[in-house]
């Protein structure tokens, strides 16, 4: 069959899915497994994948977002459902309100720089479901809470759950993981800096709100880029984002308190460092669980990884088990520190466990999506139609690739919901173009991870996490509209620097 053909089937599923989110506002759990069924039969009918096949790859999929996609969004929502239960959350509100009521800097501190040191240790749906439940548990508009965490929650994945994204993309494309970093470190730097400055133009509803928000807003984005580039250059990928986000935090928090401590409320309740400690320690406890557990602590995490059951799901070629990492998953470290947490905040184990259950029924429409939009994902890489999709791109653009090659990575997350997934996908793919183009493989590999970071607010996957963290179920098509304007410049911007900044910066 003609490959210009092939080009327009496979881009079926996600036009339909792009319309009857965006247009047709149908929830996503009732679009998303339909849309599944959809690429199933493309599959077989087009792309001749045996039953079996897309048997066993739907079923693949179905694991992968169980787990361990679904049960880190649970146990994240599970965290902020247990500090409403405990109070915490209102002693939390109290620390925020103490530092500014001023939503522009609530949303730099909490949806930028929280959201960001999320992602960096965990991953997964966290740095959206945390601060967007958070952002509406202060009073924030839900729908704008959604929308201004799927925003933040851009550049920061590309290092996400340390580092593994670009660490992942090294592996499947053979080339050095330190000279891919600081590539990925390099395309972002601009981008970390503008994005704060858009949160609060959004939060603002106008380019005025800017206006006395300069300085934070550029404090913000400066003390995350510089550490996340200077850490991508010298220590490679598991770093970057965590010193970047930590930065951040610091360097925004105190810039509120010292220049806009006029925003902070007057009559605002003093909450002892007991108790802002207290209200916190979920939080604190999965930040320590899930550091300890990574790759920077080799003995535990050896140990943790070891604790596994891999599965051979998929029937076809290219077929590798799937393992299932019992405890060293975000989302089991996360449901652990939120128990331990709940316990010393003086609940009792069967309240908690209440909490835990209604958690699980609050998740079920999110569940729905989730779990039919992977196992969309891997039907379409197992079956060839992402193949089909991209080998038309490469060759309809020639020397120009570069422009485009940040779309392939934005499509690769808007189809898997996942940086690393996109990376997996088209990661090789970008190698191999680079070569044959006389390209820099790093510059363009990185462009694959730059341009993964934009399909993350607009990939159904991560707009479900939304809608679950903040009661919107049903709204996906709101948010993807609201997102996708945002995505388009972010991606012609990674565009830009792909094409012309490599050589200015020694990637020729």
């Amino acid at each position: 069959m003609n490959v210009y053909l092939l080009f327009f089937i496979a881009l079926i599923p996600i036009v339909w899915l792009m319309v009857s989110l965006g247009v047709l506002k149908i929830p996503g759990h009732k679009t998303c497994p339909f849309t599944l069924i959809i690429t199933i039969l493309l599959g077989m009918l087009v792309w001749k994948m045996p039953i079996l096949n897309a048997a066993t790859a739907t079923l693949e999929g179905f694991a992968l977002a169980v787990w361990p996609i679904m049960i880190v969004i649970i146990a994240a929502v599970f965290t902020y459902n247990l500090t409403v239960y405990t109070k915490s959350m209102d002693a939390i509100k109290k620390m925020m309100t103490g530092i500014t009521t001023d939503n522009r800097i609530l949303v730099l501190i909490l949806a930028w720089a929280f959201g960001g040191f999320m992602e960096a240790i965990a991953g997964f749906g966290t740095a959206v479901a945390i601060p967007a439940s958070i952002l509406a548990g202060l009073g924030f508009n839900p729908v704008f809470a959604a929308i201004i965490c799927l925003i933040a929650n851009t550049t920061p994945t590309a290092f996400g759950a340390i580092g593994i994204p670009v660490t992942t993309l090294a592996k499947v494309s053979n080339i050095d993981v330190t000279q891919l970093s600081y590539a990925v470190g390099l395309q972002l730097t601009i981008l970390i800096i503008i994005v704060p400055i858009i949160l609060v133009m959004l939060t603002g509803k106008s380019v005025k709100a800017i206006k006395g928000f300069w300085g934070i807003s550029l404090a913000s984005g400066i003390s995350f880029a510089v550490p996340q580039l200077l850490a991508a250059k010298y220590l490679g990928a598991e770093l970057p984002a965590i010193l970047g986000s930590v930065v951040c935090m610091v360097v925004t928090i105190a810039v509120a308190k010292i220049f806009y401590k006029d925003t902070a409320a007057k009559d605002a309740e003093k909450v002892s460092l007991k108790q802002g400690v207290l209200a916190w320690l979920p939080f604190i406890l999965v930040f320590i669980f899930v550091i300890l557990s990574s790759a920077l602590f080799p003995p535990i995490n050896k140990a943790l990884s070891s604790i596994k059951t891999s599965i051979l799901i998929y029937s076809g070629k290219g077929a590798s088990p799937y393992v299932f990492n019992w405890v060293s998953t975000p989302g089991t470290l996360i449901i652990i520190a939120t128990f331990i947490g709940g316990l010393i905040q003086g609940a009792k184990f069967m309240e908690i466990l209440k909490v835990l259950g209604n958690t699980f029924k609050q998740m079920y429409k999110s569940a729905i999506t989730i779990i039919a939009i992977v196992a969309l994902a891997k039907v379409m890489g197992y079956s060839g139609m992402i193949k089909s999709i991209s080998v038309v791109l490469v060759s309809a653009t020639g020397r120009f690739y570069p422009l485009i090659a940040p779309i392939i990575g934005a499509l690769g997350t808007f189809v898997t919901g996942s940086d690393t997934s996109a990376n997996v996908l088209f990661g090789g793919l970008q190698v191999e173009v680079a070569r044959s183009l006389h390209l820099n493989e790093f510059w363009l590999a990185a462009a694959n991870t730059g341009g993964a970071t934009a399909g993350k607010m607009i990939s159904p996957q991560s707009i479900a996490v939304a809608t679950a963290a903040t009661g919107l179920v049903g709204q996906e098509g709101k948010i993807l509209n609201a997102t996708l304007k945002f995505c388009v410049v972010y991606v012609i911007i990674l565009g830009l620097i792909a094409y012309f900044a490599g050589p200015i910066f020694g990637f020729n």
